[in-house]
């Protein structure tokens, strides 16, 4: 977990194009997370911040 939101977010558009696979980027307390999207659960106690598809050709904002 990362306390860094721009470093959060680096490492997950990362991870995404990497894995090739989308994640999610979201909060926990006061750390951010990563973790593939078919992980998480709708009963997990988690602010999702954004959603990184690595097939998405959308200009980041």
């Amino acid at each position: 977990m990362a306390q860094d939101l721009a470093l959060a977010q680096s490492h997950a558009f990362a991870l995404a194009r990497t894995l090739m696979v989308p994640v999610t980027l979201f909060r926990s307390g006061d750390e951010f997370g990563v973790v593939v999207s078919d992980e998480i659960e709708a009963d997990d106690d988690l602010d999702i911040i954004h959603e990184f598809d690595p097939y998405d050709r959308r200009p980041a904002h």
